[in-house]
């Protein structure tokens, strides 16, 4: 509603409808727990597009937990692909402690850019959705889009049996998974706590 795309959650009043999730509400604890996974943690990069309004104010609440985790948020501008690229590559191994993902919609759509990079440099990552973590990502808290996906499959079926999508609800998908990949725990050379294993939701082979 924010954004002015529908006029409410119980019906969207117009031609839009689908399911949301808060994904910038998590971007502090997403931070938390990179600290917990890491307590020596003094340094992290993240990337984002200025020209983004949502970016922008992830950084802001990146900027903030930082702050009270008592972190450095190196933040990178950056406005094209070419920009993440050179930026990542400029990176010095032990310029930052680890990268984390402020959300941002340039950024999401090169994660296996970031991901290449970040292990390269042997940099531990926290992601926002499990699927990174099937990519490489070492970790993530957040989304799990795929079973999004499937919620989103339902509206699809509904408005080709006839619904109009100003009639339907928005939904909201709210289930947050922390998952971690312990090939990548072995590929950079990381420990991670047996405790946080435990609790990770899902762990990737």
């Amino acid at each position: 509603m924010t954004a002015g795309l529908v006029e409410g959650f119980a019906k969207s009043g117009g031609r839009l409808t689908g399911v949301y999730n808060r994904l910038l509400d998590l971007t502090g604890k997403r931070l938390e727990i990179l600290k917990e996974m890491i307590p020596r943690l003094a340094r992290v990069v993240t990337f984002y597009d200025p020209g983004n309004t949502v970016a922008q104010e992830g950084a802001r609440l990146g900027r903030q937990a930082a702050q009270q985790l008592g972190v450095q948020l190196i933040e990178r501008r950056v406005s094209s692909i070419e920009e993440l690229r050179v930026s990542l590559q400029g990176l010095k191994p032990r310029e930052v402690d680890a990268y984390f993902y402020t959300p941002d919609a340039m950024v999401g759509s090169q994660s296996q850019l970031v991901i290449d990079a970040a292990k390269a440099k042997r940099w531990p990552t926290m992601f926002h959705e499990v699927g990174r973590v099937a990519k490489g990502a070492l970790a993530s808290y957040g989304y799990n889009y795929r079973e999004a996906g499937r919620l989103s499959a339902k509206y699809v079926q509904r408005i080709l049996a006839g619904a109009q999508p100003k009639d339907l609800p928005v939904e909201g998908y709210d289930k947050i998974e922390f998952a971690l990949n312990r090939r990548t725990v072995r590929e950079i050379g990381f420990t991670i706590a047996p405790l946080l294993l435990l609790r990770a939701d899902q762990v990737v082979e």
